[in-house]
């Protein structure tokens, strides 16, 4: 057995299977039994028990939680097993399954285990502030990340039903359809695509009407339309919401009526502009690591429903581009800063004053997030993914 110590700590597989399930056991622990149930796991037990009753899954029931739901119907069968469940029992479980959905996709990426491990070891934080919200980020960026894995192997059927199954949750999986350019089975890819949308779009129908279900997509649409308007506020209540590039450039220069597009726009030009450049690379597993990097992290930076307990989707593919890059000071120091200011920054680590009065207020979570998207694509024109080290991958 390998013996633990400083130097490969980060990359002993022991290691990073203990922490990555011990954060997230900690992360509900600490929610389920030092105050009352966290409100999220109640709302999606409740996706399930309106879906049976046929009551409208994304009004507000403040006798049985706050808030409301954002999720699409088929996470009704998704939380089903956990609904029968005493309810602390049921979070405790679901956070350890969505935590196991994310650490079996990183387990599948293409790369040497000990470069996995620095993964798991990196984002473990990550995942601990996910897990005190209970969400569903860390299944779906597993989703995204098994759908990536699916093509690398030219497994569509997989691929699409894990793409699928994310974008019918939460739309964050609608991502995953850029690798249709890696596919080899391109054919294969849109069939399945269409195979699995049908699946899903009907099985909610299974416990409830076929009526309800096409009305509840609608309803699921006005609601993210009005949570996106929602979103944007610059009310102190509102800083937990639009943790984005936008919402910094909102909240620091106190700029509410600033239009998403003068963001977005650039950002689809340039992510764009570096696959045509690059037509050439297309099935180089390098360039395609670097662009799953590149898609989680923009899947979360350039939109306003993006929160704290978001950015594990983000913050894997930091850790994904940075176990991609050779060893140098100046990445190190970048790292350490996103490690900092993205994940840190929103526990006590950096005290609560850091996070109650200046990143939190200005959105700052997502700026080192950004500026590593930003080398991205800088590195992607240069084509500086020929360098990495090819001893890093696995056939």
């Amino acid at each position: 057995m390998e013996k633990i110590t400083l130097k490969n700590f980060f990359y002993n597989t022991k290691v990073a299977n203990t922490l990555w399930f011990g954060m997230a056991l900690l992360g509900i622990l600490l929610e389920a039994f030092n105050k009352k149930i966290q409100n999220n796991f109640e709302i999606f037990r409740g996706v399930f028990r309106h879906t049976l009753e046929q009551v409208n899954l994304y009004a507000a029931y403040p006798l049985q939680y706050d808030d409301v739901n954002h999720y699409g119907p088929i996470f009704s069968l998704v939380i089903m097993p956990f609904y029968y469940l005493p309810s602390k029992l049921g979070a405790i479980l679901w956070v350890l399954f969505t935590a196991y959905i994310l650490f079996k996709a990183i387990r599948l990426l293409p790369v040497q285990e000990k470069f996995q491990n620095a993964i798991l070891v990196f984002a473990s934080h990550e995942l601990l502030l996910a897990s005190e919200w209970q969400q569903t980020n860390q299944m779906v960026v597993g989703c995204i990340i098994f759908g990536f894995c699916f093509i690398h192997r030219g497994k569509e059927m997989w691929a699409l039903f894990f793409i699928l199954l994310a974008t019918f949750i939460k739309l964050y999986g609608v991502v995953g359809f850029v690798f249709f350019i890696y596919s080899k089975n391109k054919g294969k890819f849109v069939i399945w695509a269409a195979i699995w949308s049908a699946v899903f779009f009907f099985a909610p129908m299974l416990i409830s009407s076929a009526h309800f279900i096409v009305q509840t997509y609608q309803d699921w649409y006005n609601e993210l339309v009005f949570k996106s308007n929602k979103n944007i506020r610059l009310d102190i209540q509102n800083d937990f919401q639009d943790i984005s590039v936008m919402g910094m450039i909102r909240r620091i220069f106190k700029y509410q009526s600033f239009k998403n597009y003068w963001v977005t726009l650039p950002a689809v030009i340039l992510f764009a502009s570096q696959y045509l450049i690059n037509y050439k690379y297309w099935q180089n597993m390098k360039f395609q690591m670097y662009q799953l990097a590149l898609i989680l992290i923009m899947t979360v930076i350039f939109t306003t429903s993006a929160e704290s307990p978001t950015y594990i989707i983000s913050f894997t593919g930091v850790c994904i581009w940075f176990i991609m890059q050779p060893t140098h000071k100046n990445t190190n120091i970048l790292f350490v800063a996103a490690l900092i200011l993205t994940s840190f920054s929103y526990s006590d680590l950096l005290t609560p004053y850091v996070r109650e009065h200046l990143v939190r207020p200005y959105s700052l979570k997502a700026l080192p997030c950004f500026i590593i998207w930003c080398i991205i694509i800088f590195q992607s024109f240069k084509q500086q993914f020929i360098k990495t080290d090819e001893s890093r991958f696995v056939v």
